[in-house]
C-alpha cells in the first residue's frame, strides 16, 4: 500500500535538496530552473519512538518502521496551467500523488537564483496555488460540459453530477481551493476520479536559511497564512538537514546538540506529511519482528489484516488487540493479557492509532 506525498513549488526553492535529505538520495539539485524534469521518488521511514519501546520488550530479530513515499516534482511557474515551463506535464505528475507538500522559499541568498526579483514567500504560495486552481477549473469545465450534455436525457445521476460540478466551478472561480469546499462523502467519491489538484490534502514547508533555523519572520508569516486556510506548515532548513544526513550517527547527534535540537527537522516534515495523508499506525510485535504498519484513519480491523497479507483478510476470524499504552505499562503481551487488557475485536472494529494487533485467520 503506497502513499505518495509530492514536493511541489516554484523552481529553485530547495525541493530537490529537501528530497535528498528526506530520502538520502543524490538527485541533481543545481542552481537553475527546471533542474528536475522527471519526478524522483524515494521511500522514507516514519519516525515513531513507540516502535523502539515495543522492541525493548519483545527483543525482535528485526525492527521495521512504517514508510511513506516522497516525490520530487519539477517546479511550477506562472502560466503552468496554460503549458508554461512544461506546466501541463508537471501538473500531471502532481495529479498522481495522494497529498501535496508545498515547499516555499523563505531564505534570501543572492547566489541562488529565484524566479522573482524579491523574496516574497506569500506571493510565491499564491502563484503556485493559482496555477493549481486554474488547472482544476479546466478539468471541471470539461467535466461539466459532458455532464450537462448527458443530463439532457433525463439521467438523474448525470443531473446530480452536473449540479455538483457547477458548485465546484463556482467555488474555484472565487479563487478557492477545493479542499475548503464542504462536501458529503458521496460527493467526495463522485469527484475523486477527476483528480482535482486543490482537493488534495496539503502541507506547507517553509525552507528557511541557516541563520533563521531557530526563528524566521517569513516562516511565521507562512504559518499564519496557512493556519487561516485550515492547513499546516513546518519550517526547516533544507541545507542543514542535508548536512545532517551526511554525518555519521555520533557526529550527527553532536551537531543536533550544538543546534539545540532533540531531533532533525525532517522528522517533523515526515510526521506532518503522514498526518496530511490521513494516516496512522498500528503495530505487530513478537520475537521475529517488531513492525509499524500504515493504515488510513478510520480503517477497520479487516483492512489492517489486508495490509499485512490478503490471506489474513480473506480468512479473518478476530484481531487480538492491546492498546500501545497498556502494552507498555504492563510490560508486554502476556502481562497485558493477564490484566484483562487484551481485547478480541471483530472485522469491523475501527483500528486506533498505536494498537498492537495479532490476527487470527483460517486458510
Amino acid at each position: 500500500m503506497g502513499f505518495k506525498c509530492g514536493l511541489v513549488g516554484l523552481p529553485n526553492i530547495g525541493k530537490s535538496t529537501l528530497f535528498n535529505a528526506l530520502t538520502r538520495a543524490r538527485v541533481a539539485a543545481d542552481n537553475y530552473a527546471f533542474c528536475t524534469i522527471e519526478p524522483n521518488l524515494g521511500q522514507v521511514a516514519v519516525p515513531d519512538p513507540r516502535l523502539a519501546e515495543l522492541a525493548k520488550l519483545t527483543r525482535p530479530q528485526k525492527i521495521i518502521p512504517a514508510a511513506m513515499e516522497f516525490v520530487d516534482i519539477a517546479g511550477l511557474v506562472a502560466g503552468a496551467a496554460q503549458g508554461e515551463g512544461l506546466g501541463n506535464r508537471f501538473l500531471a505528475h502532481i495529479r498522481e500523488v495522494d497529498a501535496i507538500a508545498h515547499v516555499v522559499r523563505a531564505f534570501a541568498d543572492d547566489e541562488i537564483t529565484h524566479i522573482s526579483a524579491e523574496l516574497n514567500p506569500l506571493g510565491d504560495m499564491e502563484t503556485v496555488n493559482t496555477e493549481l486552481i486554474l488547472a482544476d477549473i479546466t478539468t471541471a469545465q470539461k467535466a461539466y460540459a459532458r455532464a450537462e450534455k448527458n443530463s439532457k436525457s433525463g439521467d438523474r445521476e448525470q443531473q446530480a453530477m452536473r449540479d455538483l460540478l457547477k458548485k465546484v466551478l463556482q467555488h474555484l472561480d472565487g479563487g478557492n481551493m477545493l479542499r475548503a469546499l464542504v462536501l458529503d462523502a458521496e460527493q467526495q467519491r463522485a469527484l475523486k476520479p477527476y483528480g482535482f489538484l486543490t482537493a488534495k490534502p496539503t502541507l506547507y514547508i517553509a525552507n528557511v536559511g541557516e541563520n533563521d533555523a531557530a526563528e524566521s519572520v517569513h516562516a511565521d508569516a507562512i504559518a499564519k497564512a496557512t493556519a487561516a486556510a485550515g492547513a499546516q506548515s513546518v519550517a526547516v532548513c533544507a541545507k542543514i538537514e542535508q548536512e545532517l544526513t551526511e554525518l555519521d550517527a555520533n557526529d550527527g547527534a553532536a551537531f543536533l546538540r550544538e543546534l539545540g535540537w532533540t531531533e532533525p527537522g525532517l522528522h517533523r516534515v515526515i510526521r506532518a506529511g503522514y498526518a496530511a495523508l490521513g494516516l496512522h499506525t498500528f503495530f505487530t510485535a513478537g520475537p521475529k519482528e517488531a513492525r509499524a504498519w500504515t493504515l488510513p484513519v478510520g480503517a477497520r480491523a479487516v483492512d489492517a489484516a489486508a495490509v499485512i497479507h490478503s490471506d489474513f483478510a480473506a480468512g479473518f476470524i478476530r484481531a487480538e488487540t492491546i492498546s500501545y499504552d497498556d502494552y507498555i505499562n504492563f510490560g508486554g503481551e502476556q502481562a497485558a493479557r493477564d490484566a484483562g487488557k487484551l481485547r478480541l475485536e471483530g472485522r469491523d472494529y475501527v483500528v486506533a492509532d498505536g494498537d498492537v494487533m495479532h490476527f487470527r485467520f483460517h486458510c
